[in-house]
C-alpha cells in the first residue's frame, strides 16, 4: 500500500464539486488494488484527523463521528450512485442495485422492512439456533478429515447456505451458491474486469430462482419461514411480484455472501491468534463475547457508504449534496479514544457496542442472526478441532463493499489426534 498523502487540499466528490480538506487530513487511495484497512497508514490517518480524503470523497475514521453520521438523516445509501462512481451508468445491474432494502428510503423502505422484520423475531432466532448448531457439528466432521482445505468451500459456504435455506424456507437441491457469492462482486465493478458480467449472470440466476419460489408458494402462507411470510404479506404492503422477487434476491445476497465473508474473516483472525482459539476450547462460555470481538476486529463491511441528500456541514467540514461519505467502521472500532487496547484481539474484554451493523432505520435486520451463527460456530469448532493453520497464502477480495478471503486454505487437526 502507498503511503498516505498529507497536504492534498482538495478531493473531487462529484463531477462538478470538490471538498477542501483540513490541513491535518491524509489522503488514502482506497481504490488502489493493494489497499488494506488493516494497514498502519489508516491508523496514522485516524490519529492525524477524524477524516481522510479518498478518490470517492471523505472517509470518516473516528468512532464518535462515525457513530453520529450513521444516524444522520441527511445521509442515505444509493446503489446507482455507487455504480456511477465506478463507471456503470445503465443496464440490468444498474437498475437492480437500488432495489436492495438497504438502498431504499422513506415509506418504501418502511413497508418492505416491516414485512421482513416479522421473520427476525426472537422466537424464530431460537428455532434457527438448533439448525446452526447441527450444521456446525456436521461440517466440523468434514474439516477434521479434510487435511488442507479451502475454508470457504468446505465450511463457510455450506454453513451460510444451510442456515439461509432454513431461514428462507427454500430447498437446496436446485440452488447454485455461486449466484449469491458472485452477486457480491457488485462492489468490485470498478476494480475487476470480470465483475460486471459475473454479477449479471448471478442476478439472472437468482431472479429466475426467486420467480420459481414465488410461483411454487402461490399466495398461501405455508409455514413460518421468511418466503412464506413474504408471500402472505406482500400484497397488503402494496408490493407487486417484481418488488417481491427483488426483495427475495436481496435476502439471498445478504444471508449468504455477507455471512460467508464474515466467517472467512473470523477464521483468518484465529489463524493469527491461536491462543484465543484454545481459550475458547477451555472456556466455551466466551463464545458470544468472542463473536463481538470478531466483528469489531474484522467487519465484513469495513466501510459503509453514505450519500449526501443535501449540503451537510459537520464539525467544520462541508459535504456537498450528491457526494459520498465513507464511514470506516473498521478504523472506528479500533479508535483508542473509545477502546482499551484497541489493537489487541482479546475475546475476554467487554467492548463498547459495535458499529458494524449500522444504526438508525437501516440497522442490519440480520445482525442478531449473524451473531448467533458465529456464536454457535465458535461453540462447536474450538471444542472439536485444534487451532487452524494456514497452508497457503490468502487471496483477498477487494476491500470496498463486502470483504473477505477469496481463498483461505487451512488445516485442522481433531482434538482426539496426538501431536
Amino acid at each position: 500500500m502507498h503511503r498516505p498523502h498529507y497536504g492534498r487540499r482538495v478531493v473531487h466528490v462529484t463531477e462538478t464539486t470538490t471538498t477542501v480538506l483540513d490541513d491535518r487530513a491524509a489522503f488514502l487511495d482506497v481504490a488502489d488494488p493493494g489497499f488494506m484497512f488493516t494497514a498502519p497508514e489508516v491508523a496514522a490517518a485516524r490519529e492525524a484527523h477524524w477524516y481522510a480524503g479518498t478518490p470517492y470523497g471523505v472517509m470518516v475514521l473516528r468512532h464518535a463521528q462515525v457513530q453520529q453520521l450513521l444516524r444522520d438523516r441527511r445521509l442515505a445509501q444509493s446503489g446507482r450512485r455507487f455504480l456511477k462512481l465506478n463507471g456503470v451508468t445503465h443496464g440490468t445491474v444498474h437498475d437492480w442495485f437500488d432495489t436492495l432494502l438497504l438502498h431504499l428510503r422513506g415509506e418504501e423502505h418502511r413497508r418492505q422492512r416491516a414485512l421482513v422484520l416479522q421473520a427476525f423475531a426472537p422466537q424464530a432466532l431460537q428455532r434457527w439456533r438448533s439448525t446452526m448448531r447441527r450444521t456446525a457439528e456436521r461440517l466440523a466432521d468434514r474439516l477434521a478429515g479434510a487435511g488442507p482445505c479451502e475454508f470457504g468451500e468446505t465450511f463457510a459456504d455450506p454453513m451460510a447456505v444451510s442456515v439461509m435455506s432454513a431461514i428462507l424456507g427454500v430447498p437446496l437441491d436446485d440452488y447454485e451458491p455461486r449466484w449469491s457469492t458472485d452477486i457480491g462482486l457488485v462492489y468490485s465493478v470498478g476494480h475487476r474486469a470480470d465483475a460486471l458480467a459475473r454479477v449479471e449472470r448471478s442476478l439472472a440466476g437468482l431472479r429466475a430462482y426467486a420467480d420459481h419460489l414465488v410461483s411454487r408458494h402461490g399466495t398461501a402462507r405455508t409455514g413460518d419461514d421468511l418466503v412464506s411470510l413474504l408471500m402472505s404479506g406482500y400484497d397488503g404492503e402494496g408490493m407487486d411480484r417484481t418488488e417481491l422477487r427483488d426483495l427475495i434476491v436481496g435476502l439471498f445476497f445478504a444471508a449468504h455472501d455477507t455471512t460467508r465473508n464474515q466467517l472467512g474473516q473470523m477464521l483468518f483472525t484465529f489463524t493469527e491468534h491461536p491462543d484465543q482459539w484454545e481459550l475458547l476450547a477451555e472456556r466455551p462460555e466466551l463464545a458470544e463475547q468472542a463473536t463481538d470481538e470478531v466483528v469489531r476486529w474484522c467487519p465484513a463491511a469495513p466501510a459503509i457508504f453514505r450519500f449526501a441528500l443535501e449540503d451537510v456541514d459537520f464539525e467544520g467540514l462541508r459535504v456537498p449534496a450528491e457526494s459520498f461519505v465513507m464511514l470506516c467502521v473498521h478504523a472506528a472500532q479500533r479508535d483508542p479514544r473509545v477502546f482499551d487496547s484497541p489493537d489487541v484481539f482479546d475475546i475476554t474484554l467487554r467492548r463498547p457496542p459495535l458499529l458494524s451493523f449500522g444504526a438508525g432505520p437501516h440497522y442490519c435486520l440480520g445482525a442478531a442472526t449473524v451473531k448467533a451463527e458465529i456464536t454457535e460456530i465458535l461453540t462447536v469448532l474450538p471444542r472439536r478441532l485444534r487451532a487452524p493453520r494456514l497452508t497457503a497464502p490468502v487471496v483477498w477480495r477487494n476491500p470496498i463493499g463486502v470483504c473477505g478471503p477469496e481463498s483461505l486454505t487451512v488445516n485442522f487437526q481433531p482434538r482426539t489426534s496426538r501431536g
